[in-house]
């Protein structure tokens, strides 16, 4: 790796250090990174020695009161750039993200164009990022958390993380771009599972359209306790699924309805005449190695690699310790009961797909059909349903008042994809609540992820607008916003005004029961992304299908050290098909983190006011992952809870195998 070198000389940096102390002897510490850091930043573009001594000099702020003047200046010039940069953004992927119509190629160009990617270096180079630099240096986590409750120092802390590294334009662009291919690949990834065959015979509704993997994987959780039948659709979509992950998957069945498709044999029909079709071969880990070479081109400018960059810098959480929790989880000896238990309820052994076991929640004994007919009645379109948000806010307990301050904030579109929340960066902008919506309305799963996202869009207003600082603006980091839109998710049902009746397990059993499982497979999959960037790194000229063959390789290894003795199955390579991990570079661990902040913020509010404590708990803004959590629930992250929890349902009284 490429070493960053710096043009300043070590007796300029104490000679400036020296002088600056004697201005400010209470503050030698972070004069001293201060200093360092721009050093370390500054390029002979931007003067010699001489003139790096003067700009220190000229530009360092002593006084608290005009270093606190000139923390909130800057903070309102940030939020102005930040915001309009972030509307052009929207606008230009308005085609990708929104259900439009047919792409046109002028679209793929202006999605993958980064109206910011000149602003890092343009603030280097009018030396305002210099400044920022030197009065608000960049702390560690270490001591970040010995910072307590002192909200202005956090605020400082946060400006200190704005400018750490020097990536070139060209290099920020390449990522944008990269990022931008693979979205829409995966965004236009749909199967018309209508044409599927099994035995010569089709299982689903004509029109039914499934995304991958989303669609497919909530098509597997839709059919549990639905007979029979089910038991083959699911079978069916499985097939589907291991055909992308191979790569066997034919060309003409992708978004096309134009043929219909055996995935057993792997054979095409088109007018009743059997052919075989034009595999994709590679170009889903293609899109991968060109997400990883536009990321490994930034490492010489960090001195680190995208992994550390991710979890050290954005997730504020070492790789170490994530597999630590993740690894301790899996190995979990309680796992083996709840597989043992789904096999019962199923009456049949485990299948790989029943990862996704969605048995425990009473909504899979409603039939989603029906389910789905109410939901178009209620919402027909992105209209009604934007115009209806408050009610949902205020029958989660939200004021009148306060579920119109927050639903005002919100607008809904139809997505192309999965649906997804985008937030907005500055006050007086809306956040947007993207959703499936059908022809003729929305259906079960659509309304699902719309309140899925609602729960991020609620977050994204409470942690902008609600926050004391912009700085401190946002949530520690995705995994917890993810979190919220877990917990609004769950209420779903709630929110239709059907309530859960009584089963074969207490209620709470079978909440703790799901929570295990769920948690239990993003961790998988979260483990793969994990071995997967540290193998890509190892062998960074890697071509397209020798990344195939050992994605498939690992997936199985993980399979087959955590899953195997679970399932009493061996070799499968389930865990390779979430699309995140093309689209979304290392994005599955904050799922797993959500899932296991979403837990113990159950946990915390129950017995609670739901809607004050959400309002509480998202006011506290952009802290590190722990201080965060602390300050919302008194506990730091971890798995124990659950698993105490786990081992409570399992000696429950109630509890009957």
């Amino acid at each position: 790796m490429v070493k960053c070198t710096t043009v300043i000389q070590e007796t300029s940096i104490k000679k400036v250090v020296k002088t600056l102390s004697t201005i400010d002897e209470k503050k030698n510490a972070l004069i001293e990174q201060g200093v360092k850091q721009v050093a370390k930043l500054w390029r002979i573009s931007d003067g010699r020695n001489k003139e790096f001594i003067e700009f220190c000099k000229k530009h360092y702020y002593s006084d608290p009161k005009q270093r606190e003047e000139l923390f909130l200046k800057i903070s309102k010039y940030l939020e102005a750039i930040n915001g309009h940069f972030n509307e052009m953004s929207l606008r230009l992927q308005y085609h990708i993200h929104e259900d439009t119509g047919a792409l046109q190629n002028i679209d793929e160009l202006f999605a993958s164009y980064n109206p910011n990617a000149h602003l890092t270096e343009d603030l280097y180079t009018n030396k305002i990022a210099f400044i920022i630099v030197l009065n608000f240096p960049k702390l560690t986590l270490n001591e970040k958390e010995q910072l307590g409750r002192n909200r202005l120092l956090w605020a400082y802390a946060r400006m200190g993380d704005l400018f750490t590294f020097r990536i070139p334009a060209a290099i920020q662009q390449a990522c944008a771009t990269a990022f931008s291919k693979a979205d829409i690949y995966i965004s236009n990834y749909r199967i018309h599972v209508g044409q599927l065959l099994k035995n010569g015979k089709s299982l689903f509704s004509k029109e039914k359209v499934l995304l991958s993997h989303w669609g497919l994987r909530d098509e597997i959780k839709a059919n549990y306790n639905q007979g029979a039948e089910a038991l083959e659709k699911q079978q069916t979509i499985y097939e589907v699924m291991k055909r992308i992950i191979s790569q066997e998957i034919p060309i003409e069945v992708i978004n096309s309805k134009n043929h219909q498709w055996d995935p057993f044999s792997n054979i095409i029909y088109q007018n009743g005449k059997a052919k075989k079709g034009n595999e994709e071969k590679t170009i889903r880990y293609e899109k991968f190695i060109h997400n990883f070479k536009a990321l490994q081109a930034i490492d010489k400018y960090t001195n680190n690699t995208y992994m550390d960059r991710h979890f050290l810098e954005d997730m504020e959480i070492s790789i170490g310790d994530t597999e630590t929790l993740f690894h301790n989880y899996l190995s979990s000896p309680s796992l083996h009961i709840v597989g043992q238990t789904i096999s019962k309820r199923l009456n049949r052994k485990l299948e790989a797909f029943d990862i996704w076991y969605d048995g425990f929640k009473y909504r899979s004994n409603i039939n989603e059909d029906k389910l789905s007919e109410q939901i178009r009645q209620l919402y027909p379109n992105t209209i009604v349903f934007e115009k209806k948000l408050h009610i949902l806010l205020e029958k989660l307990g939200f004021s009148t008042k306060r579920a119109d301050y927050i639903s005002k904030k919100i607008t809904v579109d139809a997505a192309r994809g999965s649906g997804h929340a985008w937030g907005t960066a500055m006050k007086g902008q809306k956040s947007h609540l993207r959703a499936p919506f059908c022809k003729e309305g929305m259906d079960y799963k659509g309304y699902n992820t719309a309140i899925h996202e609602l729960g991020h869009n609620v977050e994204q207003t409470l942690s902008l607008y609600d926050v004391d600082y912009y700085l401190l603006s946002g949530v520690p980091n995705t995994a917890f916003t993810e979190a919220l839109a877990f917990i609004f998710q769950k209420r779903d049902l709630e929110l239709l005004g059907i309530k859960e009746k009584k089963n074969d397990f207490s209620k709470w059993t079978l909440a703790t029961f799901d929570k295990v499982w769920t948690l239990y497979e993003i961790i998988g999959v979260s483990m793969l992304d994990i071995s997967v960037w540290k193998w890509i790194y190892d062998h960074p000229n890697v071509k397209a299908e020798e990344l195939k063959n050992e994605i498939i390789h690992l997936s199985k290894e993980i399979w087959n050290k955590y899953f195997a003795s679970v399932f009493e199955l061996q070799d499968q390579a389930i865990l390779a098909i979430y699309s995140h991990m093309i689209s979304y570079p290392l994005y599955l661990s904050a799922y797993a983190y959500g899932q296991i902040i979403e837990f113990q913020l159950e946990q915390y509010l129950e017995g609670k006011n739901f809607a004050e404590e959400i309002d509480r708990i998202f006011r506290i803004g952009h802290l590190t992952p722990n201080q965060w959590m602390i300050e919302a629930t008194g506990k730091t992250i971890s798995t124990v809870s659950l698993l105490n929890t786990l081992q409570k349902a399992i000696n429950d009284t109630n509890f009957n195998e």
